[in-house]
């Protein structure tokens, strides 16, 4: 009798590639919710293998601050084009200059938050019935409630009580009007899990990821980058470090890390050394203790 074995990684894809295929099978018009991170790339790439040789049939949506690194845009147009997918944007800036937001000031302004009401926006504008999120469980303890098929009311809040048991991985995508879900494929898998599925793959990533040199100033703990967007205080210094960013998001917010991992190898090995969660130097995340969850409630990724 022939045995057949999967590696911990093909197990991991093959439960990615089912929930896609899943939220396919029962939403009409999902899209992919798109960064420019590592999990949102990962997800791209098991949409192109779930699908094969077929184009990947579901849109990738970026929701726009307007503070992202240039390099994460500059990798975003290159990958639709590579895809041939179609890429719909949600402006923060234009909701900030028609009202519908209005931006935070000072010096631990963000714009994390505002990218709620531009979300649902995109989602109601374009009749999103099901935004595919690269969220993890283990990257916060609010994350880690989630379940692969997020069920959001008809405001866009997440209501841990009201999710959908999922046993024996059967999924209920069944909604009323005016609601809609977050899918989660790579739910169950880890920083870790990323990384080694990315250097076994030979996926392209942006070079943030890989140690470099640039200006950057502490603050919140971290090694937060120069940019136009920054708003310097009187006792802050720049300094030239050789870092790399563990987790993208907003220029202002996201810290990096000094390193020297310049290759997905080393960047593997120095992974499997930390002890802290990887959305630890992003400062969004250290407003409150339940600052993740509060944002979730009310309609964030």
């Amino acid at each position: 009798m022939t045995k057949y074995f999967l590696n911990y990684l093909d197990e991991l894809e093959a439960e990615a590639v089912f929930v896609l295929r899943e939220v396919y099978a029962q939403f009409q018009n999902p899209v992919i919710l798109f960064s420019g991170g590592k999990d949102s790339i990962v997800l791209a790439h098991l949409a192109k293998k779930a699908f094969y040789p077929a184009k990947v049939p579901f849109p990738l949506m970026h929701i726009d601050t307007g503070h992202n690194f240039p390099e994460t845009i500059q990798f975003r147009d290159d990958l639709i084009s590579k895809l041939g997918a179609l890429l719909i944007v949600g402006s923060v800036q234009e909701a900030i200059d028609t009202n519908r937001v209005i931006e935070e000031q000072g010096k631990n302004a963000t714009r994390n938050e505002l990218q709620i009401t531009t979300l649902l926006d995109a989602i109601e504008n374009n009749q999103v019935d099901c935004a595919i999120g690269g969220g993890r469980r283990d990257e916060e303890k609010a994350r880690a409630k989630e379940r692969f098929f997020s069920h959001r009311d008809d405001f866009g809040q997440w209501t841990p009580k009201n999710q959908r048991p999922e046993l024996w991985n059967i999924f209920n995508g069944k909604m009323r009007q005016g609601e809609h879900f977050r899918a989660f494929p790579i739910s169950n898998w880890t920083e870790m899990d990323v990384w080694n599925y990315i250097a076994r793959e030979n996926i392209e990533i942006p070079s943030l990821y890989f140690a470099h040199d640039r200006q950057v100033v502490w603050r919140n703990g971290s090694w937060i980058p120069v940019s136009e967007y920054l708003i310097m205080q009187d006792h802050e210094e720049i300094h030239t470090k050789k870092v790399r960013f563990r987790t993208l998001g907003d220029i202002t917010i996201t810290g990096g890390i000094e390193s020297k991992a310049d290759t997905l190898e080393k960047i593997v090995e120095e992974v499997s050394a930390m002890r802290e969660t990887e959305r630890g130097n992003r400062a969004d995340d250290k407003r409150s203790e339940s600052s993740m969850e509060d944002r979730k409630k009310q309609g964030y990724f």
